[in-house]
């Protein structure tokens, strides 16, 4: 009797949990930059990573925030902004999203997940320049209504993975520069970025080019190169940063993490970065080479620095 109690349990909290979340559309009326397209979202459970599958989202056109507030008693203030990664062509949702907010509302953190808009000339005005805008909306969304959720807004960061990655950096290099004018006066920097196996450089010899084809194309010109190679536009004013790569990933070479390190100490930005031998790309939470936990690393880095 007492197991069948238990499982209730679980299922009536689980049940609390998912009615907790709720997604809202990025915009309020028209979607800036859009164009009338057949697109349409899909979702699906991708096994090609794991046998327990992860969540793939493709076509996006309607960006929106799922927003996964923390239980009351434990909130602190703190908001992450999580970017899924995907090449710019889908959303990783689930173990690049999903599974990290829920992990930060057990630490009293309100996690936001982006489905942003995926690049596509057929949809979309300017597509190079359209996730960074629905990230930065996104950012402006989470302190606009920050009262609502309990949130400080000088207690907001981003977390990207992966393209998610480039575009959480490029949010924390380029937030003097918002894409759309009616942003024009708001703060977009966030408070700190948490950048796991990203995609940094859109340099020839390091860059992830499927990512970079995606979202500049294939024949880009240098001024485009330039200004989404996010190791070349850190500054003093870069948010601190915490960066987790594996040497042996063969999808976006580990350089892209290093060159960022090495341009956040060079500028004088407190960073800290976690170099594993191996666990390949797109590992999530969890590196199945290692019974070393690097979110728990995170969350030691973040309570050093007061956002826990």
């Amino acid at each position: 009797m007492k197991k069948v109690l238990t499982i209730i349990t679980v299922f009536c909290l689980s049940t609390m949990s998912m009615r907790a979340q709720k997604t809202i559309p990025l915009y309020e009326g028209a979607v800036p930059y859009a164009k009338k397209c057949e697109v349409q979202q899909k979702e699906i459970i991708d096994t090609t990573w794991n046998k327990d599958g992860i969540l793939i989202v493709s076509g996006v056109t309607v960006p929106t925030i799922t927003v996964f507030e923390a239980p009351k008693e434990k909130r602190n203030g703190t908001a992450v902004l999580i970017i899924p990664g995907g090449g710019y062509g889908v959303i990783a949702a689930g173990h690049e999203g999903n599974d990290f907010a829920k992990a930060f509302n057990d630490k009293g953190i309100t996690a936001f997940v982006l489905r942003y808009r995926l690049p596509d000339d057929a949809c979309m005005d300017n597509k190079a320049y359209v996730p960074l805008m629905d990230a930065q909306q996104a950012l402006y969304f989470i302190r606009q209504h920050a009262t609502q959720y309990n949130i400080s807004i000088d207690r907001v960061g981003v977390m990207g993975f992966s393209a998610g990655g480039h575009l959480a950096a490029s949010v924390g290099t380029h937030f003097n520069n918002a894409v759309s004018k009616a942003l024009a006066s708001a703060n977009l920097r966030p408070d700190f970025l948490i950048l796991g196996y990203p995609v940094i450089s859109f340099a020839d010899d390091i860059t992830h080019m499927g990512s970079r084809d995606n979202l500049i194309g294939k024949m880009p010109k240098p001024e485009m190169v330039r200004y989404f190679s996010n190791e070349l536009q850190v500054n003093a004013n870069t948010p601190p940063t915490f960066l987790v790569h594996a040497s042996d990933d063969d999808a976006v070479k580990v350089a892209n993490s290093i060159r960022f390190y090495d341009a956040l100490i060079a500028s004088e930005v407190p960073a800290e970065m976690h170099i594993y031998q191996k666990g390949g790309h797109g590992f999530g939470m969890n590196n199945p080479t290692t019974s070393d936990k690097w979110f728990d690393r995170c969350l030691n880095w973040m309570t050093a620095n007061k956002w826990l």
